[in-house]
């Protein structure tokens, strides 16, 4: 073969050739297909982008178009297309454009198709045919499509054994219907005199509601509104719609803990939304909106499906279209407390004969495994777990074991207990200012005497309540799904700050589930962190415990409590071991106090188990203890 050479004559060849290829070039289908493909992106760009009006005019019919987009837009709400272009065919002046649609559709998974565009020639440029078949190769004259969400059966929140804690259960939605109103001021009367909604709540809602739109005033078990349906159902305009909830077995059955599904609110959409913001769940979902359902919700509610249907635009047909497009929904997956049904009802049958606000905490020693929370109608129930309460003398569990950690002061030690004490100017007083002259430790202990702990704790070292309070585990921050207040003790309080701390007072703070702990820690000896869902990662590193010998000492005193002291009305419950104590607060003259139990028991119906019962404003710890026999009793 000859070598090639450069040559002078090599450019005008070259061009020559080039001249002659020209028109050519000009005449293949190349450049016909990539006007097609240009065509066809331009009006899916504009389509894709929400510019309906510049996508319509890219087709043979913009009116047509627009019309078709914008039912699209009205049959996917909220979703955004995306999309690829592929192969194009040209055959004189037409030209197919195969592309593949992407919707990423609000709260579902996205739906991926393959479709094709037709496209006509026109004077000067190739415009998208206007059909619907531009939509979805299914899609005819007289169709639309139908988008219908799905989401599973919420995952089951379940107690010890395993069993789920919430069913389906009926409601009934009690409401307005505007239209049907024929005296509002009197509709909201007898609404609000059924239910306990203030009347003038009723009438603002039903003013501010869109025309048509039903206007909720309460939602109701069945047994609760037939206790009421004499009184609302004739009511001209109320109305009284049924559904399902996933609820628990009773309203409050460990309402701080568990919490309630409900309608899904703009809060608990965006807190569950994906790392990118996209929401998982719509407005018409049912969602956790508090305790666990709510800090648990993308576990328990799982991931919704869809199914997307071709059907006719004619109101009033019965057919049910064709399917085109489907995901199944992704099942939830449940979450196991340590709930026990039992503890959970006798606590709750305790709380509720109580007319003020009160809370039981059950606790099971050596787990830390919270048994049981209840609190009843008059109270926060969310303060069951992370209130901030004065502890009151219930704290000389903990003063109590700082005292004895010196080794200088034993149960048998005679202590001084008189009616006051006067520290640094300010005067204390045991209540009603008993005075038992000298006593041993432990008929101190069993009476509640402030001026022994008091006297006795101004001799400790300043950190010496905060270091026997970490012992059990109070002062922690714990980690948990629902907060847990750990409890705050100073390790720095002097004079009448740390008088006041020694007998729960002060800048001392508990709430009843670390309270609970804390009578456990000294039930088994083995302090625990709080677990509130079985399997989950701890709370907190367990607590040291005050050892031994401390234990020894400590528990013969709180069972002294229960034979001969200030809670002798639990003395036939078993072997119960406690302490009461009276917490004042506020302002008044004489001050409120709280009421406290905090305890456990050996050996009883189910298992060892301990607790502590705070009653708001209870004036006096008596009213705790009974609580606490009521329980105890109940089960």
């Amino acid at each position: 073969m000859p070598q090639l050479t450069r040559s002078r004559r090599a450019p005008a060849l070259l061009t020559a050739l080039a001249l002659v290829a020209v028109p050519g070039l000009a005449a293949c289908s190349g450049s016909s297909e990539d006007e097609v493909r240009t065509a066809a992106e331009q009006f899916l760009d504009a389509w894709a982008g929400g510019d309906t009006a510049a996508a319509a005019r890219a087709t043979t019919d913009p009116d047509a178009a627009t019309a078709l987009l914008e039912q699209t837009a009205g049959d996917l709400p909220g979703a955004a297309l995306a999309h690829e272009v592929g192969t194009v065919s040209v055959d004189g002046g037409e030209a197919t454009v195969a592309w593949t649609a992407t919707w990423d559709l609000e709260a579902a998974p996205e739906w991926t198709y393959d479709a094709t565009l037709r496209l006509r020639e026109g004077d000067d440029e190739w415009q998208v045919v206007a059909e619907p078949a531009l939509v979805h190769p299914e899609l005819g004259e007289g169709q639309h499509l139908e988008l219908t969400r799905v989401l599973p059966d919420r995952a089951p929140i379940t107690d010890a054994a395993g069993a789920p804690l919430f069913t389906p259960t009926e409601v009934v939605n009690v409401g307005v219907d505007p239209a049907q109103v024929t005296d509002l001021p009197s509709l909201a009367a007898g609404l609000s005199a059924a239910t306990g909604i203030a009347a003038d709540e009723i009438v603002a809602d039903v003013q501010a509601a869109p025309q048509g739109q039903f206007v909720p005033v309460i939602t109701l078990r069945r047994p609760d509104f037939e206790a009421i349906r004499a009184q609302v159902f004739d009511l001209p305009g109320a109305v009284f719609p049924t559904s399902t909830r996933q609820l628990a077995p009773t309203a409050r059955f460990a309402e701080a803990l568990l919490g309630r599904v409900g309608g899904a609110t703009a809060e608990t959409i965006e807190e569950s939304a994906e790392e990118d913001g996209t929401p998982r769940y719509a407005a018409e979902d049912q969602l956790g909106l508090s305790g666990l359902q709510r800090a648990f919700q993308v576990e328990l509610a799982g991931t919704a499906g869809f199914t997307v249907r071709v059907v006719s635009t004619e109101e009033g047909t019965s057919d049910a279209g064709v399917e085109v497009g489907s995901v199944e929904p992704q099942p939830g997956t449940p979450v196991q407390t340590p709930l026990v049904p039992a503890i959970q009802n006798a606590a709750d049958a305790a709380v509720a004969g109580q007319p003020l606000p009160t809370h039981l905490v059950v606790v099971r020693p050596g787990t830390g495994e919270i048994l049981a929370v209840a609190s009843n109608e008059q109270a926060n129930a969310g303060n069951a777990l992370s209130g901030q309460f004065p502890p009151g003398s219930s704290f000389k569990t903990i003063s109590g074991t700082a005292l004895l950690s010196t080794g200088t002061l034993t149960p048998d030690t005679p202590v001084a207990c008189p009616g006051t004490t006067v520290v640094d100017g300010r005067e204390f007083e045991n209540q009603d200012q008993f005075d038992l002259g000298t006593v041993p430790f432990r008929e101190a202990f069993a009476e509640s005497c402030n001026t022994t702990f008091i006297q006795q704790a101004l001799e400790l070292p300043d950190g010496a309540l905060a270091d026997a309070a970490a012992a059990y585990g109070m002062g922690s921050d714990w980690q948990l799904p629902v907060d847990v207040f750990g409890g705050s003790v100073p390790t720095d309080s002097t004079g009448t700050t740390k008088a006041a701390d020694a007998i729960g007072q002060g800048e001392v703070l508990a709430s009843p589930a670390q309270m609970a702990l804390v009578a456990a820690g000294i039930a088994s000896g083995t302090p625990a962190a709080p677990v509130e869902v079985v399997g989950a990662e701890p709370a907190g590193p367990a607590p040291a415990g005050p050892g031994q010998p401390v234990l020894d000492a400590l528990r013969p005193l709180m069972r002294q409590v229960v034979l001969t002291g200030t809670a002798t009305a639990l003395a036939d419950r078993g072997e119960v071991y406690g302490k009461t104590g009276t917490a004042e607060f506020g302002g008044n003259t004489p001050p409120d106090s709280h009421g406290w139990f905090v305890g456990y028991q050996l050996g009883g119906p189910q298992g060892d188990i301990a607790f502590a019962v705070l009653v708001e404003a209870g004036q006096s710890s008596s009213v705790a203890v009974g609580v606490t026999d009521a329980f105890l009793g109940a089960l």
